[in-house]
């Protein structure tokens, strides 16, 4: 266990076998909240000391540990750049040749797709691929793979995903 100040809370890294009578013995400075990191096995009565310190608390992933979820990036992605993320990944921005990105989860691009898209990269084939305009010579949704044909021309919004064993591109529709 390892207690410090930061400008804006109290930072409790509890690296697991933590007791309850430890954690009632900390002496907190008031008026900070407390941000809990957990990395290790923790007890449900610990937890419970924990709640009992009676102030505002907030669990933290562990360190190098990416949550998963929704990764949004604000920009274009440039030739060279690679983004990996456990969850779906939105980019605010084109996906230009050379660039990639690998998601877990769904990718939407908020823009061109022209670089390499994987969503369920872990082999999950439930996950989709959504562009403004789909332009990318490669796609991949988990284990499938699919080129687009020579001289096609984007349609719009379109969507692809895995149906009867391969990948199929269709318009995005209006709901």
């Amino acid at each position: 266990m390892r207690l410090r100040a930061t400008p804006k809370a109290l930072a409790l890294r509890l690296d697991g076998g933590e007791t309850p009578e430890e954690i009632r013995a900390l002496r907190l400075p008031e008026g900070l909240p407390l941000e809990v990191e957990v990395a290790g096995p923790v007890s449900g009565e610990t937890l419970e000391a924990l709640l009992g310190l009676g102030r505002p608390l907030r669990l933290l992933p562990p360190r190098g540990r990416t949550p998963l979820g929704t990764l949004v990036l604000h920009k274009t992605l440039r030739s060279g750049e690679r983004v990996e993320h456990p969850g779906t990944v939105v980019v605010l921005g084109d996906v230009n040749p050379g660039a990639e990105v690998v998601a877990g989860g769904d990718v939407i691009v908020v823009g061109k797709l022209r670089g390499l898209a994987h969503a369920g990269a872990s082999g999950d084939e439930e996950r989709f691929i959504f562009a403004l305009a789909l332009a990318a010579k490669q796609v991949r949704i988990g284990p499938h793979l699919a080129q687009a044909p020579e001289g096609g021309e984007t349609q719009g919004p379109e969507l692809a995903r895995v149906q009867g064993g391969r990948i199929v591109v269709e318009p995005a529709k209006k709901r």
